[in-house]
């Protein structure tokens, strides 16, 4: 075939698949609201008409004979049903697929595991079903995160409502007996008003501190701090509230260990954390704050007491805001004129996780551990 031939050939196969083409496209625009079994069967039957009429007219061209002809014409019958067959076939598959992928996403929607069947017809719908049972489990467990979020709020609700109503019915009775000047001492009574007005100080200092880490609005200041420094400080701080309870509270551990953090928030950290186990300790015990580098070079402040453990049932939940452990883990009334409403801990964590780091809890001996690890290097401030 000469050149000027071959390139006519191209020009009108050329045409007749672009006219072809075009009425294909306007027919599936035209049935863009019908089965996807039918639009196959559109794509192949167009693709078989292009492949047809391409023929037919090089073959007018070329004078192929009548017998030659119509030949060719039995063969692209036969081929082109089979085709129509094949890809109906496969559009039976997809729809039945993507049903099952439709009905595997309402059920998800519902809260229910999506069904699915066990061989698909593409590794497209095979993945895409394994994306859906992957996100089903990813939020089972944000359920079950949210509703013991839920249950932890309305336990706090509880207890703050709890431990509001004690003080504030005692600044009531003892401001109604000065009143009625029904009182012999009256200084004692200031002292013990001023102490639970400092009680309720706290807990509202403990909310608000909540609010603002949740809220993502805590700032930290952060600058070089020696983690020896830190803890001897809190340790002195709250050494007569250990004292008064006859406890043991001493430091251990390196003196050389400093970090990128910010001071008032590790203190107040720290403090919660030596608080805590100065509440749950029985007088005689002893509470070791120490200081010490993990093996992947974190920074370790470690808070162990002897008061008995936590349920290991209760491990998982013990950052929560609101809980409050079982006995022995939870003192019968508050023993200092710090506000606690189960915050305590929480505010740990948010603290923790505002300068990357994590806190985590053991029980250890006779008592629990809990471990601050936070960066060695420099970590940004929370956003």
């Amino acid at each position: 075939m000469t050149l000027t031939g071959l390139m006519s050939v191209i020009v009108i196969a050329l045409a007749c698949a672009i006219i072809v083409g075009a009425v294909g496209l306007i027919a599936l625009r035209l049935l863009a609201r019908f089965s996807l079994v039918l639009q196959l069967v559109v794509v192949a039957f167009a693709t078989v008409v292009s492949v047809v009429s391409g023929m037919a007219a090089a073959a007018s061209l070329m004078y192929v004979s009548d017998h030659d002809l119509t030949v060719f014409y039995f063969v692209a019958a036969v081929a082109g049903c089979v085709s129509l067959l094949m890809a109906a076939l496969l559009g039976t598959w997809l729809v039945r697929d993507s049903r099952h992928l439709r009905l595997a996403a309402a059920n998800l929607g519902r809260g229910e595991p999506p069904a699915a069947p066990e061989r698909h017809s593409n590794n497209e719908f095979a993945a895409l079903a394994d994306e859906l049972a992957a996100t089903d489990q990813r939020l089972q467990q944000s359920r079950d995160r949210e509703g013991r979020i839920e249950e932890s709020r309305r336990e706090l609700v509880a207890w703050i409502s709890h431990d509001l109503r004690t003080p504030l019915a005692g600044i009531r009775a003892m401001a109604e007996a000065l009143e009625d000047n029904m009182v012999e001492d009256p200084s004692r009574y200031y002292g013990q008003i001023r102490s639970q007005v400092d009680r309720l100080n706290g807990m509202v200092d403990d909310l608000f501190e909540l609010s603002r880490i949740n809220s993502g609005t805590l700032r930290l200041a952060l600058e070089q701090v020696s983690l020896y420094d830190l803890i001897s400080d809190t340790v002195a701080d709250l050494g007569p509230v250990a004292r008064s309870k006859s406890l043991d509270l001493r430091f251990e551990g390196a003196m050389g260990l400093t970090i990128q953090a910010d001071p008032r928030e590790l203190s107040r950290a720290v403090g919660n954390l030596v608080m805590n186990a100065i509440q749950q300790s029985e007088p005689g015990g002893g509470i070791v704050v120490a200081a010490t580098e993990h093996a992947d070079g974190r920074a370790v402040i470690s808070v162990q007491d002897a008061a008995g453990g936590i349920d290991p049932a209760d491990l998982e939940r013990v950052f929560e805001a609101g809980w409050r452990g079982s006995e022995p883990r939870t003192p019968a009334a508050a023993s200092t004129d710090h506000g606690r409403a189960g915050l305590g801990l929480a505010i740990v964590d948010g603290i923790a996780r505002a300068h990357q780091g994590e806190v985590t809890v053991q029980n250890f001996g006779g008592g629990c551990r809990f471990d601050i690890l936070l960066p060695g290097q420099a970590a940004p401030a929370a956003p």
